[in-house]
């Protein structure tokens, strides 16, 4: 039953409703204690009788009290009125990100920190072992000064224990039992299997997409048909808005979107991050083009002249009978065939073999070597290692790679000779130079990481590498 303006629940003094749901009636309602403006969540005494729902709604108490995030609805209270549990948290004024999608896709830049906000929240919560598991544009809010708050966590699952107060049950789950929201659930979620931090990752590509394009990424005539093209098949390209959408934002939203949990990011954190860097790469291109802008209505004048100019030159070379070569269109080959991000491609100075770094199939990265016109490319066992750039002698490289951004390394500044003596059949002896340019102390450090051992001499600025080499 509906509550009337005037209700009171504990201290609070229930105005209007502000809307209901399958986990409870919301209202508007006033702190009398300290007079202030909340929310507050009511489940119905009739709901509060099924096991499952009373659950849920617990859940939902118990991990947003345990979350303090500025992108996470914040939680003051909860309490009990004549047998229906109540929630109370604060009250947020604008509208979902569902309504705000109504009016189609959203501009690059506000479609960028909407997604960056988002990650960041989640990465709040999977850090205290909280999966929402129900991320869609319903459970995101956009207030009217822009912050973007994640909402109803009532499928909120505990992947792991915490030591810092997370109290959240797990909500039971069978297998092959689904949870969550058609269209937005991950490939796992969709099988029933068990779903982790990168099941949010999965879903929040999807809003991504959504925002970018206007369009749900996987949307069809029926539920069967929309969880098949989850499992199976890969959303149209972007940008179907028509607006023009860096490729490295597309790449960030391919690789939340990838099927397999490994291939995805890792981390809502590491995901945050890549938008960040998007993010700066947009406002930079903006930027470039609006100055761009500027400088030609200033020089509006001289290229009216200059178009003249031209013109009468064209004229005066066709009178002469000179005619311009004719232009061959370019000829593109492929050269790989796995399924992943190429960080970086340089020709050497033959002219044919190509060097290049990639992660394939959800591996690390690593360098590679190639020949123009080859059925295959070659690894040259330098793993988690990023190709600058390639000299007739010697290769330019990233050593211990960590991929921050998509595209971009953090590492060390290594040199690999490309023409290295051969121990036995396949085995050599590389040296590379290491470490910051002006450092004048060098630590002696050991490591042995797969089949690669690694040395650090105190009295040399070299490293070694004692490795395979598949060249």
């Amino acid at each position: 039953m509906a509550l009337t303006s005037g209700t009171k629940l504990g201290p609070y003094e229930i105005q209007s409703p502000l809307g209901a749901g399958g986990m409870g009636e919301v209202y508007r309602a006033r702190d009398t204690r300290l007079d202030r403006i909340v929310a507050v969540k009511v489940l119905p005494a009739s709901l509060a009788q099924e096991a499952d729902r009373l659950r849920r709604f617990e859940t939902e108490a118990r991990a947003i009290a345990a979350l303090n995030h500025p992108n996470i609805l914040a939680i003051h209270d909860i309490g009990t009125h004549e047998r229906a549990p109540y929630l109370v948290s604060e009250c947020l004024e604008g509208e979902t990100l569902r309504q705000e999608l109504s009016g189609g896709a959203l501009p690059l830049r506000r479609a960028v920190e909407y997604g960056k906000d988002i990650a960041e929240g989640l990465a709040a919560a999977h850090d205290k072992g909280i999966v929402h598991r129900d991320l869609k544009p319903e459970n995101v809010f956009i207030t009217r000064d822009g912050r973007v708050k994640i909402l109803d966590f009532g499928l909120a699952k505990l992947t792991q224990p915490s030591n810092e107060g997370a109290t959240v049950e797990a909500v039971p789950t069978s297998a092959g039992v689904v949870l969550g929201t058609v269209g937005y659930m991950s490939p796992e979620q969709v099988k029933g299997e068990p779903a982790d931090a990168r099941s949010d990752i999965f879903s929040l590509g999807t809003i991504l997409y959504e925002m970018l394009s206007g369009q749900r990424a996987f949307r069809r005539d029926t539920s069967a048909e929309t969880m098949t093209a989850i499992l199976k098949e890969e959303p149209p390209e972007l940008p179907l808005s028509g607006k023009p959408i860096s490729l490295a934002m597309e790449r960030v939203v391919r690789r939340c979107l990838e099927k397999k949990p490994l291939q995805r990011f890792q981390s809502a954190r590491d995901l945050a991050f890549n938008l960040e860097g998007v993010s700066g790469i947009s406002s930079t291109s903006a930027a470039t083009a609006l100055a761009s802008s500027a400088k030609q209505k200033v020089r509006l004048v001289p290229t009216v002249a200059s178009v003249v100019v031209l013109g009468l030159i064209a004229g005066a070379s066709w009178l002469l009978g000179r005619r311009a070569a004719p232009v061959s269109s370019p000829a593109y080959h492929q050269l790989t065939f796995e399924r992943g991000l190429v960080y970086a491609a340089r020709f050497a100075a033959d002219g044919r073999t190509i060097y290049y770094s990639a992660s394939w199939n959800g591996q690390p990265v690593q360098i590679y070597s190639t020949i123009a016109g080859g059925p295959e490319s070659r690894p040259l066992n330098l793993v988690n290692s990023t190709l600058f750039a390639v000299s007739s002698s010697d290769l330019a490289i990233s050593v211990g790679c960590r991929d921050r951004y998509i595209g971009i390394c953090v590492g060390t500044l290594g040199q690999v000779p490309v023409g290295v003596e051969r121990r036995g059949k396949s085995r050599q002896t590389l040296w590379l130079r290491i470490g910051h340019p002006t450092s004048k102390q060098w630590p002696s450090f050991s490591a042995r990481l797969e089949s690669t051992t690694w040395s650090f001499p105190v009295e040399l600025p070299f490293m070694k590498v004692d490795t395979h080499l598949g060249i």
